[in-house]
Formats: structure tokens, C-alpha cells, sequence
């Protein structure tokens, strides 16, 4: 199952498939950038050329998202892991008791549970655990320490393919959203929120630079220990530039962002996701063959999850798909099973393939 240029459908979790059409306008201007003469990647993260992209990058993001004005938008070094530091780093000290609430969905959530603990106190306040994480679990907002400073939570859970439908609400203590696996898949109000976080590399561009939206009156409380990198503070005072950031990174998130304001905007993004998602969710739920391996009504429209009647049928079945052109479809190491990643980049035509492959699989396996 061929693609021009002799392309597969990659359905891995990240690094992830990006949009064509921004991977061949930036092989097109790649070593000629603007008519400049030269490359994104070989100009001074200073000059007006790319000081231009930073600044055309975060204006497309706030548009994208109807971003009030008192959000700062900033890119910082690492990942959504470095955050998993830098979060507790910046707003543990809001309040004196130096305590934070964390709701655990999965495998990420638990981590960045555990990277918070050298800077205070951190309470989990809900759990899905104990049900294998194949739901959100319930919030019982009581349980939020009133001196919390804030409340974390992965609006979406990339190993076991399940999303927050609805944010909780929690009062004056701000919401911190880790966003990674679904940033722009939806339409969000980003003003529910105090921190909106997330990696560039499943919808945004390439990995090792992050994406940070904060309430601008939630800076400035940076512990002594934070480093100046991930101060958010002294990030935003350097409008991203306090050293020289991945330049290439913040320029082919630009690429992204005005393709999608190119197609619509997040609304038609995330309608375009629902159509995906749910091609794939029909099969499974009118199949005998195939288990869906999360609660109906709290699944992924990015990560979809699901398991075969055996070792070896499931085997047979990556080791066909690959063979088709479907790539990266086996499940996170510690649950198992098949995961199609179908992030923003991925087109309506690999899902149709996948959904393709899927009946005649079952047909001649079932």
C-alpha cells in the first residue's frame, strides 16, 4: 500500500507523522530561507529574520486558540518531561505550604507525580490505578488541599488511550494541563486553565522543545533553585530567546500553525479528528474479534487502543500491517495490544487504510 514518494502511514506515538504538505514546504525553502541565502538553520537566533518566526509563531498560536491577553506563550528546552520539573519548580512556592494536587491517568501523569516530589508536597488526589487506567478517574473535589497551589492533570493518556471529556474545576487553585498528546487536536478554553503545557513532537513539529501557555500573574514565583531555563518568568522576559533555542523547532512549528489556519482553524482539526477516531472506533465496537481495551466514554480521539484474541494473532497482525504500509501500531510495552496514534498530521486516508486492513485481517483470521 504504496504513498508518493514512497511514504508509509506512521502511526507511532511520537515522534509522530506531520503534515505533509509542511514537510515539503520546508524541504523547499531549507537551504534558502526567505530568499536569504540561507538556511533556518544557520541563522542567528537573534536576527530580525528569525526573531520574526518567534514572533509570528506565538501570534498564530493565540489566534488559533483565542488566547486571552493576560496568557503568556512561551518555548522552552525538553520536552513535556523537563516540564514535569519546571512545573513545581514555578508554582509550588505560589503558596506557603508548598503543596500540589495531581490527578493520575497513566503512565506520563504518574511520572510527572513523581519528578514534583523533591519540591514539596504532592498529593494524588484521584486515581485510575486500580481500574488499569481504562477510565478518568472520579474527582472528588474535596479532597483538593485548600493550600494547594495547583492541580495537575494529562488531559489525554497516550499509552492507554483515554482523554479528559470534561476539565475539573478547582476553584482559585489554577488547573495545570500537560497537553502533549492532543495540543490543538480540539477546541479548548484555555482560560479554564493556569498552565497549559506540551511537547511539540506528536502535533506540532519535531521533539526536544515544549510549548508553555501561562497565566501571566502565575509568574514570578519561581523557587531559588530554578535554573534560569526554566524560570518561566525570565523565558517570558526573553520572549524565548534567554539562549539560543531549537530554532529549527520553533520554525517548523510556525509551518504548522499556519497550516492549520489554512484549513480552518482548531474546529475543523478537531472535526477532522472525530471522523478519524470514530472510523476506527465502529470497527471495534462491531467486531467480535477485536477488544477495545478502554471505557467507552472516555476514549482517545488520538491514541486509539484495542487488543487481538491472541499473542499470535496479534503478531500475525503488526507484522501484516507493516507489510501494507501501517507502521508503529503496537501498544505501549506496559499494556500491550495495538495503538493507533492518528495525531493532527495524520490524514483521513491512513485511518481508511488501517480500517481497510483491519476487516481483511479479521476476515481471514476471525
Amino acid at each position: 500500500m504504496g504513498r508518493p514518494g514512497g511514504r508509509i502511514f506512521n502511526f507511532s506515538p511520537g515522534p509522530a507523522m506531520l503534515p505533509d504538505a509542511v514537510m515539503l514546504r520546508v524541504q523547499q525553502e531549507f537551504l534558502n530561507y526567505g530568499g536569504i541565502g540561507a538556511s533556518i538553520i544557520e541563522i542567528s537566533h537573534r536576527s530580525k529574520d528569525f526573531v520574526a518566526v518567534v514572533e509570528e509563531a506565538v501570534a498564530l498560536f493565540r489566534e488559533l486558540v483565542s488566547l486571552p491577553e493576560n496568557y503568556a506563550v512561551l518555548f522552552v528546552h525538553g520536552g513535556a518531561r523537563m516540564q514535569f520539573s519546571a512545573i513545581p519548580m514555578n508554582l509550588i512556592g505560589l503558596k506557603p505550604a508548598r503543596r500540589a494536587a495531581y490527578v493520575e491517568t497513566g503512565v506520563f501523569s504518574g511520572t510527572a507525580i513523581k519528578d514534583a516530589a523533591p519540591y514539596g508536597t504532592i498529593e494524588t488526589v484521584a486515581s485510575g490505578q486500580n481500574d488499569n487506567f481504562v477510565r478518568i478517574p472520579e474527582l472528588d473535589l474535596e479532597r483538593i488541599p485548600g493550600d494547594a497551589s495547583y492541580l495537575h492533570i494529562t488531559t489525554n493518556n497516550t499509552a492507554y488511550g483515554t482523554r479528559w471529556n470534561r476539565f475539573p474545576e478547582a476553584g482559585d487553585i489554577p488547573v495545570v494541563a500537560d497537553t502533549t498528546s492532543e495540543i490543538l487536536s480540539r477546541v479548548m478554553d484555555y482560560s479554564r486553565f493556569g498552565v497549559v503545557y506540551a511537547s511539540l513532537q506528536k502535533n506540532l513539529g519535531p521533539g526536544g522543545t515544549a510549548i508553555v501557555v501561562i497565566r501571566k500573574d502565575l509568574l514570578g514565583h519561581a523557587l531559588p533553585m530554578t535554573p534560569p531555563l526554566l524560570d518561566y518568568a525570565a523565558v517570558e522576559k526573553g520572549q524565548s530567546l534567554v539562549n539560543t533555542p531549537s530554532t529549527f523547532n520553533i520554525y517548523f512549528t510556525r509551518e504548522v500553525l499556519r497550516w492549520m489556519k489554512h484549513l480552518g482553524g482548531v474546529g475543523e482539526i478537531e472535526r477532522r479528528n472525530n471522523q478519524k477516531a470514530q472510523l476506527l472506533y465502529d470497527v471495534l465496537d462491531h467486531s467480535s474479534f477485536y477488544k477495545p481495551l478502554v471505557d467507552k466514554a472516555h476514549r482517545s480521539t488520538m491514541n486509539v487502543t484495542f487488543d487481538l484474541p491472541a499473542p499470535e494473532a496479534l503478531e500475525a497482525f503488526l507484522k501484516q500491517a507493516g507489510k501494507e504500509g501501517l507502521y508503529s501500531l503496537k501498544g505501549y510495552r506496559a499494556v500491550g495490544g495495538v495503538r493507533a496514534s492518528i495525531y493532527n498530521g495524520m490524514p483521513l486516508e491512513g485511518v481508511e487504510a488501517l480500517v481497510s486492513f483491519m476487516k481483511e485481517f479479521e476476515k481471514s483470521h476471525g
